[in-house]
């Protein structure tokens, strides 16, 4: 918990995204559809937009407040309502001041403005309280408990990206994949997003992945996307953990795109009971040092089948396979 040396607002603070619209060359403006923003995922995905030509996106809010930050006599004065945007991967800022919607002084609305060329990947939207308190102003009070998402490229408002599963033929497709003909697929890492390469020419693996079939088969389709998923997390934590910024005194920093996502995730089991930043440091210590880098494998492959789930999976393939053998012998 974060200490605070003024008094600090009680209650819960509340954002909600009202309206999205468009605008592209021009002054013209579309609404975008309510289906590209959910308020249960409370994520604005941009990559839905019907029009590919769109330079900026407004943003219309509604945020609600506690009832005491507006009682006279209180500990602050001059409260003011404060909408932030914030892109870790550009490195932007926007901020704007909401205004009062209501004489309760609970309810404030406003819009915020968000230009394509400004952002790259994923932008959190909050709100913040400001006042004056003991005669300081611009003390942050209180602030929003949950964030909102703005993705640019999703096509779908989800807070937990979707993997990407493309169906390639190895032996005839890109150069890179040739080598690799012999495996069921490959985990690439390169890309904005994790994607695996599920390969084509393996005889019945495609099938397997994607079929129904027969209860038989379903035990072993659990059991292969368990093994894809782990695979997925031991290399995507392995490139994370491997291109970490450093500032000049050696303290690494969280990535700013879904390589941070899957440290964060990671961490607690890879270094238990540690603070999580904590726990970035001794694993990059581990990994640029001498030694130690080793003994932590144990540890990445735990996490990986954990967040994999494959003792669920290896669990239910065990009674299900003794439930269908009793079957053949009644």
């Amino acid at each position: 918990m974060r200490a605070y040396p003024y008094k600090r607002l009680p209650g819960v603070v509340s954002l909600r995204v009202t309206a999205v619209g468009l605008k592209g060359p021009g002054d013209s403006r579309e609404p975008l559809d309510t289906k590209a923003y959910s308020v249960v995922e409370q994520v604005v995905a941009l990559g839905r937009a019907e029009r590919d030509d769109w330079e900026s996106a407004r943003i219309k809010l509604s945020a609600t407040v506690p009832a005491k930050a507006i009682e006279p006599n209180g500990y602050w004065s001059e409260v003011s309502v404060v909408a932030v945007l914030t892109e870790k991967a550009t490195n932007t800022r926007t901020m704007v001041h909401l205004e009062p919607e209501s004489e309760s002084g609970r309810d404030w609305v406003g819009s915020l403005e968000l230009w394509r060329a400004d952002h790259l990947d994923r932008a959190t939207l909050s709100v913040h309280v400001v006042a004056t308190v003991d005669g300081v102003p611009g003390r942050v009070i209180a602030t929003s408990d949950t964030e909102w998402v703005v993705d640019l490229t999703a096509d779908a408002p989800l807070r937990q990206r979707e993997l990407d599963v493309i169906e390639v033929g190895f032996r005839e497709g890109p150069e890179w994949l040739r080598s690799f003909r012999d495996v069921p697929w490959i985990v690439d890492t390169s890309g904005e997003l994790p994607a695996v390469h599920v390969n084509t020419d393996f005889e019945g693996v495609t099938d397997l992945v994607g079929g129904d079939g027969s209860a038989a088969e379903g035990l072993v389709r659990d059991l292969l996307l368990a093994q894809m998923c782990t695979d997925v997390w031991t290399a995507v934590f392995h490139t994370a953990i491997g291109d970490l910024e450093v500032e000049d005194d050696g303290m690494p920093l969280f990535p700013h795109d879904w390589r941070g996502e899957v440290l964060r995730e990671m961490l607690p089991d890879v270094v238990p009971g540690r603070p999580i930043e904590e726990a970035l440091r001794e694993v990059h210590r581990r990994r640029t040092g001498a030694f130690g880098w080793i003994d932590l494998q144990p540890r990445i492959q735990f996490a990986a089948t954990r967040r994999a789930e494959v003792p669920r999976a290896l669990a239910t393939a065990i009674r299900g396979l003794d439930r269908l053998h009793q079957g053949i012998e009644a």
